[in-house]
């Protein structure tokens, strides 16, 4: 059982003793559209782990009822990613498809019933009959058909005798409802493509929230676990179980946090344009928060399951720090892996007076005695350093080798510098140095000696050449917006980074901490007997454990909403009012909502910043991105800038003035001058550029560089429209107008 009592197996405990069921099942429910991230790790940490704590099950089931997006590929790296992290659904692996004839049958007792129709409205006059927040929506005039003429209709869509949108399927229920997803909601939608697993024996394809309260009660499901942004779906599921008036027990739906991680994107559609524009190698890119990507880079299963149950199962959404994962995984491993050397930038140290050669023995865990395990250190005449580990004119405070400083080489003797050997360009290519014989480790140092450092080293005739692949954020900027805001510091490869022979092996599965560098993993795709490929996993410096500490003793740091350790500081009346008033009236999603309702200083400035321009959404997004992050050190009268000015570059881009990107170094140069957005924009020639004429030679020029991707998106691959447009706007500097530059973009890729 758990240690922590999170509200939800609270739920679970409550309907056991109740009687309400006798057995708890619930379901981990992905879509087979992209690879399983670091979110779908919690939710299925989550489900399974309240199905082991209660002695239920918990089913694994593909929501395949999009055919257009979902793949073979995708269902294998679902099923192995629950694996990997240690969970086992035995015989319970189903598919939504294994049910289409049942939700067909429920659709078709709907019509009967009066409670669904056939509507011929195209999309666009669905979304506009639909209303809005503050104004009822308008029901089609198809809902008066009559149950013979929806049955009907309904059978033909089946039949595929009808083109995608040409026809939908709606529930009948409330264009006046507050909670807008009640509106008639889709149920079903004409889709003229093969199905993975069902071939072409349907035209028809179920809406999510048709299909997922329906499947829930087939399979038996108790709990239906989701995240927080299926919170006003929730009507929906209650509303076609009670209507079909289904015999119970039947399931009900829970919601929870969504993990959101800084640096980090775990949109689908963001790590698809990442992996189909060549952003990264793959799905398993180590970069990437995907399982796979954590697997390969070296992470282990239990260093993620102790990550998400540290972060809680909380009601409120909230950032947490990648530092936090990062602690996690650099916990775990310190207490497993061996401790070797490794030379990343080599610089050759001849010891002009030791002859010979040695092993020394040195042990691979060398701070923890109840662990055994040593390996041979061969030792010779030459070795090589880190090169950094010397330093000619050194600075204060530097504890390593230099012209008057002597060290320890570790596990062996100390050395000191003799003669320094440089190339014709003045840059350092060798030391001479001389060992001293009575100060080798672990036995009596009678040399009189005095150092204050060890450094890492590897014998230069025995030493083994390996790749070294150092990883960064993948990400810049703190909440990334999307493919503009990557880093392109975020992997360094080095190509002649040298490591002790002991660690180079034939079939390597291995996990190592490099000492004073950081834990490293043998890449299970690329190492091979020539080369070697070691991904690092992290670094040694604990920034997370540093960062705790700190909110510790500062106890305001606890007044803005912060997750740590699962704990979450319940909303006052007050801000649970602001928190229902932005999602239910102004349509904010939970996360922006639940920031701005528990810091006043924020929701004062958001709301001031509405009076002058009623974008809610745009205005509420950069409020608690950048206003947030000045308002970390400072209060609102110390800020340079007001609402209103916010407000007007919210209106900027809405216009179509300036682009997103550009927005965000307007308000840079905003938030230290305090001059007015246009102010900005007219002296520095920000205008967003919409002019086919010029944006075209851009795009031209951009399609001569890159022919194997023009050749490929001919040949099929649409996604990389992605790689084209984003070319075009880094090229202008984030200036071009988008939407213009992905019409030109795909009318010229489209000529021959």
């Amino acid at each position: 059982m758990s240690k922590k009592k999170d509200f939800l197996r609270t739920v679970v405990e409550n309907d056991l003793q109740s009687g309400k069921y006798k057995e708890i099942v619930t379901r981990f429910p992905p879509e087979p559209n992209g690879f399983p991230h670091i979110g779908h790790a919690k939710s299925i940490s989550i489900n399974f782990g309240i199905a082991r704590d209660y002695h239920g099950h918990c089913n694994l089931r593909m929501d395949d009822t999009n055919p257009t997006k979902e793949d073979t590929k995708y269902v294998a790296a679902l099923e192995n990613a629950v694996k990997w992290l240690g969970f086992d659904w035995g015989e319970d692996l189903y598919f939504t498809s294994d049910y289409f004839s049942q939700i067909h049958a429920y659709a078709i007792k709907l019509i009967k019933m009066g409670k669904a129709y056939v509507d011929s409205l195209t999309e666009e006059q669905i979304r506009e009959y639909r209303g809005t927040v503050t104004e009822a929506g308008k029901r089609s005039k198809y809902a008066n058909r009559t149950v013979e003429e929806n049955l009907d209709l309904f059978e033909r869509m089946k039949n595929g005798e009808f083109s995608d949108g040409e026809h939908v399927l709606r529930a009948k229920i409330d264009m006046s409802a507050a909670n807008m997803k009640m509106r008639d909601p889709l149920l079903y939608r004409i889709r003229n493509v093969n199905h993975f697993r069902a071939g072409n024996e349907w035209a028809i394809y179920p809406m999510y929230d048709f299909a997922h309260c329906l499947s829930d009660y087939i399979e038996g499901v108790s709990h239906s676990i989701c995240t927080l942004e299926f919170e006003n779906n929730r009507d929906i599921y209650n509303w076609v179980l009670d209507t079909l008036e289904l015999q119970p027990p039947r399931p009900y739906q829970y919601e929870f946090a969504r993990l959101n991680i800084n640096y980090t994107v775990m949109s689908k559609r963001k790590l698809l344009e990442l992996v189909e524009g060549n952003y990264v190698s793959g799905w398993d890119d180590p970069r990437l928060p995907t399982i796979a990507g954590y697997k390969r880079r070296g992470y282990t299963p239990e260093s993620i399951l102790t990550f998400c149950d540290q972060i809680g199962i909380a009601k409120a959404n909230s950032m947490v720090d990648v530092a936090q994962l990062e602690f996690c995984i650099r916990d775990d491993l310190n207490k497993k892996v061996p401790r070797v050397m490794c030379v990343l930038d080599p610089l050759k140290v001849t010891i002009e007076n030791y002859e010979g050669f040695e092993e020394i023995d040195a042990p691979y865990y060398p701070h923890d005695v109840p662990k055994d395990g040593s390996r041979k250190l061969p030792f010779s005449k030459e070795i090589f350093i880190q090169r950094d580990d010397f330093e000619e004119n050194p600075p204060k405070g530097y504890f390593r080798l230099t012209p008057n400083q002597a060290v320890r080489l570790r596990h062996a003797y100390i050395i000191s510098c003799k003669e320094i050997i440089k190339d014709e360009n003045g840059k350092i290519i060798e030391i001479k140095a001389e060992y001293y014989p009575d100060s080798k480790s672990g036995s009596a140092d009678t040399s009189g000696v005095k150092v204050k450092s060890a450094i890492q080293w590897v014998s230069a005739t025995d030493a083994k050449e390996v790749e070294i692949r150092l990883y960064d954020r993948l990400f810049k900027n703190e909440i990334p917006e999307g493919i503009e805001d990557l880093n392109p510091d975020s992997l360094k490869i080095i190509k002649n980074a040298l490591v002790e022979p002991a660690i180079v092996k034939e079939k390597p599965d291995e996990r190592f901490q490099f000492e004073r560098i950081g834990y490293f993993y043998t890449d299970p795709i690329d190492y091979s007997d020539d080369t070697p490929v070691f991904n690092q996993i992290v670094g040694l410096k604990d920034s997370w454990g540093k960062k705790t500490k700190e909110k510790k003793v500062q106890p305001k740091a606890q007044a803005k909403q912060v997750q740590i350790d699962g704990e979450v500081v319940a909303m006052s009346k007050e801000e649970e009012a602001l928190f229902d008033k932005y999602t239910k009236e102004l349509q904010l999603n939970s996360e922006v909502a639940n920031t701005l309702a528990r810091d006043k200083k924020l929701s004062d400035f958001f709301e001031e910043a509405l009076m002058e321009y009623n974008n809610p959404v745009n205005i509420a997004n950069i409020v608690t991105n950048e206003v947030a992050r000045e308002l970390k050190q400072k209060e609102l009268t110390d800020l340079k800038f007001i609402p209103q000015q916010v407000a007007q570059l919210v209106k900027m881009i809405d216009d179509e003035t300036i682009s997103t990107k550009i927005a965000k170094d307007v308000f840079e140069t905003m938030s230290k001058s305090g001059e007015e957005p246009k102010q900005i924009v007219d002296s520095r020639g920000l205008l967003q550029i919409s002019d086919p004429d010029i944006i075209a030679p851009i795009i031209e020029d951009i399609i001569v560089k890159n022919p194997d991707n023009v050749e490929k998106f001919r040949a099929g691959n649409k996604k990389l429209l992605g790689f084209f447009v984003g070319q075009v706007l880094k090229e202008t500097g984030g200036k071009a107008n988008p939407k213009v530059v992905n019409e030109l973009v795909a009318k010229k890729l489209s000529e021959k």
